[in-house]
């Protein structure tokens, strides 16, 4: 996939009453061919594909620019299965703010119908907001979780971030089937406006080291790590870190220390799954594997994907046109087959032929 950016401005409001019944009905009948052809694993997969995720949602008429478009395609197809989820065998958990916090409830609600404990999942959910919160610290602050999983325990997550200083999104995508290690890499993608400069992300496959210093830092009599951290407090920091001295109170994060020394963590996975280790706590203990024992964190931005199939004009980068056209193709059988009325049928189709002339058309010419 190609590299490049687009701006994702953040909205407000809601999608209309009108025009969220209609998103509902189609990304209803949509789920339901796509189970009934290639299975519920297959939802997963294109929920965590930024380019199909992104045209889905101009099929079922959202802002194609808008990070309201997470919200809305990941609501419609929350309440699109209502009560298909044990037909299909897919079920959908979480949304923004408040319904974000009630993820770990609604899982629990399903477990009757899983084949494994639902216990993981809430687990997996947990730590998917933990890595991109705390292992990955990029000034976008969580505000929408969405937890896709099947009865065997395939799962896929679409959550997003608010940066309040840009007034941008940033979306990041997760699917079981790809991850080997969950702090390792492990997004499907990671969707922003832009690339950083200045951000700690301990989820690179360079900061092996660093993540295994912070879990081994966690093991510590904590009198040992403040004594540390209080030196650090006096020496000059390296230019190209974003934590300064002054983000990092000894007291404040003494309490949580003595906890993971009591509960001595086996790695970094489970030290971020700790409840209380926040990203203070790991920024503290990142900071002295970098100072003192020479094991930085990596500053290597993980967003790799724009937020759409790219511009006609050649920005953010030329249209992709095969993926484009796979994109296309699938939506455009779907919506063929999908049993609804016949004008919104109409309306999803002009939609999505106006969409497609307006980028492949100039991009062919181009």
């Amino acid at each position: 996939m190609r590299r490049g950016t687009a701006t994702l401005p953040l909205h407000g409001g809601k999608a209309p009453a009108w025009l969220m019944g209609r998103m509902i009905k189609l990304a209803r009948e949509i789920v339901v061919i796509i189970v009934s052809d290639f299975g519920a694993p297959e939802v997963l997969r294109r929920l965590s594909d930024p380019f199909w995720f992104q045209s889905f949602g101009c099929l079922l008429g959202f802002d194609w620019h808008s990070s309201g478009v997470t919200t809305t395609v990941s609501a419609a197809v929350k309440e699109g299965i209502a009560g298909l989820e044990t037909e299909l065998g897919l079920f959908a958990a979480g949304g923004k703010g408040a319904r974000s916090r009630r993820t770990p409830d609604e899982i629990m609600a399903h477990g009757h119908a899983l084949s494994i404990d639902p216990a993981r999942l809430v687990y997996l959910s947990r730590l998917t907001a933990k890595v991109d919160n705390n292992a990955i610290q990029d000034g976008y602050r969580l505000y929408i979780h969405n937890f896709f999983f099947t009865p065997d325990g395939h799962w896929a997550v679409v959550q997003q971030g608010m940066s309040d200083e840009t007034a941008t999104a940033r979306r990041y995508h997760w699917l079981s089937d790809t991850i080997t290690d969950m702090t390792e890499e492990p997004h499907a993608a990671v969707c922003d406006n832009r690339r950083l400069d200045t951000i700690m992300n301990l989820t690179d496959k360079g900061a092996v080291r660093a993540r295994a210093l912070t879990t081994e830092l966690s093991h510590q009599q904590p009198e040992k790590t403040i004594r540390e951290i209080k030196t650090i407090k006096r020496l000059a920091l390296p230019a190209h870190h974003e934590v300064t001295a002054a983000d990092i109170d000894p007291a404040r994060i003494e309490k949580i220390l003595l906890s993971t020394y009591e509960r001595r963590p086996e790695n970094f996975e489970e030290l971020l799954s700790l409840s209380g280790v926040g990203p203070k706590t790991i920024r503290a203990l990142a900071l002295i594997s970098e100072v003192i024992y020479g094991a930085p964190a990596s500053f290597s931005d993980p967003a790799r994907f724009s937020f759409a199939h790219g511009g006609k004009d050649g920005h953010p980068y030329p249209v992709d046109r095969q993926n484009y056209d796979r994109s296309i193709d699938t939506l455009r059988s779907a919506a063929q087959a999908a049993k609804i009325g016949i004008t919104e049928k109409r309306e999803a189709l002009k939609r999505l032929d106006a969409f497609y002339r307006r980028f492949s058309h100039d991009t062919i010419i181009a």
